[in-house]
């Protein structure tokens, strides 16, 4: 039988949504609304004057190769921090939750790069890949290979990635973790008995069972790759060589904030809130339909 809360008041329920709605208003409907009013603007370094140009700043993007460019290297970017970064916090907690001696030291040892700022991740593999003073550059040039985020684009895409894999991992981890933990170890031991191995105990239980923490951490770290990874980008390669590292959201404040451009920059902000409104839908539409939960 379903259960409704019914309230005998019709003004009850707006006040107790008012302190969210009115967190929602601020942070995000009001900056959106700045952001859309200001793509279809054009104003000075200095903010003294402002045009109206319409769509302008939006087919200006379109006519520019280098911005299309960062939906490549965005789309790359995004797909390599997400899947590795799901697949080695899987990894992990599969072999955390098997530990039975030490289990708390290693878990926390696990979840101790969370703590991190983004930035000061993305210095500390900068330093560990530096060409110059490099600790892992070193011993790669060693083994005979050359090693220069500065000056090779795939290096310094590799650099970025396994920075934001690493700065992610510890959540991942967490939410694995703790879905492992919850399947009944009685099925884990039904299966056992019946003969299965430990990798098809894992591919036809577990696996499944941890299909709506997979979904759920696969939006997160969606999100994440397209916005929270601007500062690990702005530590190590600065969007560079060239743009070769160049993301959307990167773009925004390069653009923005460099070069002053506040029209354009507003565009692409507008044009990157769409692309992740989309992404989520298509995945809560179509891909949550294959989650068992």
């Amino acid at each position: 039988m379903e259960k409704r809360v019914l309230f005998r008041s019709t003004w009850l329920p707006w006040a107790l949504l008012a302190p969210q709605l009115l967190i929602v208003g601020v942070f995000f409907f009001w900056p959106a609304g700045q952001a859309l009013l200001q793509s279809l603007q054009q104003q000075d370094a200095f903010g003294t004057t402002v045009t109206w140009v319409g769509l302008d700043n939006f087919r200006t993007l379109w006519n520019d190769a280098t911005y299309l460019e960062s939906f490549k290297t965005t789309v790359v970017f995004s797909v390599l921090v997400t899947v590795l970064g799901l697949s080695i916090a899987l990894l992990l907690a599969v072999f955390a939750d098997r530990i039975v001696r030490g289990a708390t030291f290693y878990k926390t040892v696990l979840i101790l790069p969370y703590a991190v700022a983004p930035v000061v991740s993305g210095l500390l593999w900068s330093f560990m890949f530096s060409s110059s003073i490099g600790v892992v550059a070193w011993t790669l040039r060693k083994l005979g290979f050359d090693w220069n985020h500065l000056l090779n684009s795939g290096h310094a895409m590799g650099l970025v990635v396994m920075a934001a894999v690493w700065k992610q991992i510890s959540y991942n981890f967490l939410f694995f973790l703790a879905g492992l933990s919850s399947i009944p170890k009685s099925l884990i031991e039904a299966a056992a008995m019946d003969g299965a191995g430990p990798w098809r105990r894992f591919w036809t239980i577990q696996l499944p069972l941890l299909s709506p923490t997979t979904f759920f951490l696969g939006v997160i770290n969606m999100v994440y790759a397209f916005f929270d990874t601007f500062a690990i980008i702005d530590a190590t390669t600065q969007g560079g060589p060239g743009k070769a590292t160049s993301t959307l959201v990167y773009r925004v404040y390069f653009d923005g904030f460099r070069g002053m451009d506040f029209g354009s920059s507003a565009a692409q902000s507008v044009v990157l809130m769409v692309i992740v409104i989309a992404l989520t839908i298509v995945q809560f539409r179509y891909v949550e339909k294959k989650v068992q939960y």
